[in-house]
């Protein structure tokens, strides 16, 4: 019999049993609701083992990647750790450098701790060492750069925003803890289009995507769109432009909502613009990143445009002073 150890225990599951259905008899109660596989209320994570094919069926391709499957539906051929969710230790590192890149974004480098492992386009959480205040930011970096990247925005009156531009020097430590997020690529499908969208710091993930996508030999069209109320929002433009001269198959496309529109470039509501351009949607991977109110008018846009909701991966920002992307 398979044994399930979660939490410090191990619990032994029948034969034909499901880990939900162990779990149960055990008096351990995980989230469910229709035990079917259809509502996904049940989806744990496989620290170690491997999910059945069926507990998977229906997730993500980024969830698989991870390892998440549906307890109702998994009946383990092997022994397995899983839990609720992960819980990474707090790393400690240095400031490597600070670039300004427009009037209110700046470029951060910290270290990058030895066998830390993530994905273009997760994000990890920072921690203020004197008060313990938490703020999501995402990696811009790719595995291989040596250093993590992040692109962050001054908010007014945020509270993380302003001492990461005015307080954290470089060379002083600063703590973090992750990865999370399942908003990046899993290689394979190489030609299919591909649909990347931000707003703002919404370019940092996908910044970071695109190398990946790159590095991995994607061949199919790539279309980043990277947008901004006016040109001065705009950054990374002479990077973008030159790896687009490098890449054939991609095209990066920077839009504004008002004024002067840099060449190449495109005017109007980002959530109208790709549909606008590129036609039909169909059997396009897209990555939404920005505004939540953006991202969900384009994760709207994208799946009546005809990406199937399967391909839409999207990492919605909060900008407060309480909650910092």
């Amino acid at each position: 019999m398979p044994t399930i150890h979660f939490e410090g225990n191990d619990f032994f599951c029948a034969e034909d049993e499901s880990i939900l259905e162990c779990m149960t008899r055990h008096g351990v109660m995980i989230p469910s609701s229709c035990q079917s596989g259809a509502c996904q209320t049940c989806m744990i994570r496989a620290i170690e083992g491997t999910p059945t094919p069926e507990s998977q069926q229906g997730l993500k391709d980024t969830m698989k990647a991870q390892n998440y499957f549906l307890a109702c539906v998994c009946k383990p051929t092997e022994d397995m750790t899983i839990g609720l969710s992960v819980i990474s230790p707090r790393q400690t590192v240095k400031l490597l450098s600070r670039d300004v890149l427009n009037e209110s974004v700046i470029r951060l480098r910290l270290e990058e701790p030895e066998d830390f492992s993530y994905k273009a386009g997760q994000f990890i959480n920072l921690v203020r060492p004197y008060d313990e205040l938490t703020r999501s930011y995402s990696l811009a970096s790719i595995p291989g750069d040596g250093f993590l990247e992040l692109q962050v925005k001054r908010v007014a009156d945020g509270q993380m925003s302003n001492w990461l531009f005015d307080g954290l020097t470089v060379g002083e430590e600063i703590q973090f803890f992750g990865p999370a997020g399942d908003c990046f690529y899993i290689p394979g499908a190489a030609e299919q289009p591909l649909l990347l969208v931000g707003t703002g710091t919404g370019l940092a993930p996908l910044y970071g995507i695109l190398r990946h996508v790159l590095a991995e030999g994607h061949t199919g069209p790539v279309h980043l769109f990277h947008a901004s109320l006016a040109a001065a929002g705009l950054y990374l433009e002479e990077e973008l432009r030159r790896l687009a001269e490098q890449h054939e198959q991609l095209r990066y496309i920077p839009c504004v909502l008002h004024g002067d529109v840099p060449e190449g470039g495109q005017q109007g509501h980002i959530a109208d613009l790709p549909a606008s351009m590129l036609g039909s949607l169909s059997g396009y991977r897209a990555f939404l990143c920005g505004d939540p109110p953006i991202v969900n008018a384009l994760r709207q846009k994208c799946f009546m445009g005809g990406v199937a909701m399967q391909d839409i991966h999207a990492d919605p920002f909060v900008f407060s002073p309480t909650q910092e992307n």
